[in-house]
């Protein structure tokens, strides 16, 4: 008889995260925004959210996704090529650049967040409000393992 074999929690997570981004990419391809894929979806929802309390840098952007300078200057001349943000220079220091969203990345996002509701509708179906906390404990424990 065959020995069951032991999931892994790293592959699971994996899966599920190749899931989730096929899922979301295919609502955004049917929806018109495929252009977004990636973590340029979020970042605009970052800038949405935050620029309308305080300016945000590259910086910002870097510390709260965990991406490496280099990726983030990459991701955000490309987001810059697409018309979706602007660098404007700061007032009292030249070489600082806020970043500011585009009335096109504006747009995006408030059709992104429409998808985005659906699809978290869609997947927490059948979960209890208990079972989505105990996740979302377990997830937070996980993070904290991986950040030690």
């Amino acid at each position: 008889m065959a020995e069951k074999q032991e999931r892994a929690i790293g592959f699971e997570l994996g899966m599920l995260h190749n899931l989730i981004r096929r899922s979301l990419n295919q609502r955004f391809s049917e929806n018109g925004l495929e252009d977004l894929g990636g973590v340029q979806g979020p970042v605009i929802g970052y800038i949405y959210q935050n620029s309308q309390k305080q300016d945000v840098f590259q910086k910002d952007i870097e510390k709260w996704f965990k991406i490496r300078r280099s990726t983030a200057t990459v991701m955000l001349q490309n987001m810059e090529q697409k018309g979706l943000i602007e660098r404007v220079s700061v007032p009292n220091d030249g070489r600082l650049k806020k970043i500011v969203l585009t009335d096109k990345a504006k747009d995006r996002h408030i059709r992104v967040k429409e998808q985005i509701e659906i699809f978290h509708r869609d997947l927490e179906e059948g979960i209890t409000k208990k079972e989505k906390e105990e996740f979302l404990r377990i997830l937070d424990r996980i993070r904290a393992n991986l950040e030690k």
